[in-house]
């Protein structure tokens, strides 16, 4: 996908870029690429790939959710994604990227600085960890295919608000979904939507899940780690 394939692109999905976020998505793809020479941050190696998997994709979220003035918090950010690419190009949200990788928290420090954003805060730590002490205090929470999904809501779900909302990203979702269906319900939350389509240019299919949380999480929650990977949650310990 070229600069101007991704522009069109977005106008589809009603997004209309400025030139200076236009520029801002050309430094973060290029920057992206050359510390990938010496740092590994992402598989892809090319900026067309860059475009179309990384800054499409993540924008492929406004399908679900119209981003304003909301404060998000991005589980499992990697390089970025879906989180940066949000905070870009809806300034006036409050974006947490949280990733317990030190190499790439320290990509983004720099990227923000490079892109003089000041609406996103890095967070170098353990999801279990950092939304144990942060607590119901995110409209959103976002993941972009890091875990299954079952791992991902009980380490995102206490972290939002009542009435926040969890949106997460998948290629396949199907399984998952079948699985961490009481936990969906243990953790006090609902389905709202589910949508499947596919990137253009016959890249791949993506899902995206759309989860409200209806009542507070109960303090148990979320577990250890190695007990969220040992014992899924069962309907019969509400």
């Amino acid at each position: 996908m070229t600069e101007q394939e991704l522009i069109e692109q977005l106008n589809i999905l009603g997004i209309n870029v400025t030139l200076e976020q236009k520029n801002k998505l050309k430094d973060y793809a290029s920057f992206l690429l050359e510390y990938n020479q010496h740092t590994n941050l992402t598989a892809i190696r090319t900026i067309e790939e860059v475009y179309l998997k990384h800054f499409y994709d993540s924008l492929t979220l406004v399908k679900m959710h119209h981003f304003q003035n909301e404060k998000i918090l991005d589980i499992g950010t990697g390089a970025g994604f879906p989180g940066m690419i949000l905070a870009i190009i809806f300034p006036t949200t409050n974006v947490f990227l949280l990733d317990s990788n030190h190499k790439k928290i320290d990509f983004l420090n720099e990227l923000i600085k490079k892109l003089s954003l000041n609406n996103v805060t890095t967070i170098y730590d353990r999801a279990e960890n950092y939304v144990k002490n942060n607590r119901e205090i995110f409209d959103i929470v976002t993941t972009r295919a890091v875990s299954e999904l079952r791992i991902l809501l009980e380490l995102s779900i206490p972290a939002l608000k009542v009435g926040g909302y969890f949106l997460g990203m998948k290629a396949k979702l199907e399984e998952e979904l079948e699985v961490a269906k009481d936990t969906i319900l243990i953790l006090n939350s609902k389905i709202i939507n589910k949508i499947e389509f596919d990137l253009p240019k016959e890249k791949g299919k993506r899902t995206i899940l759309k989860i409200r949380k209806e009542k507070q999480t109960k303090e148990e929650y979320p577990r250890e780690y190695r007990v969220i990977l040992k014992k899924t949650l069962k309907n019969k310990n509400i």
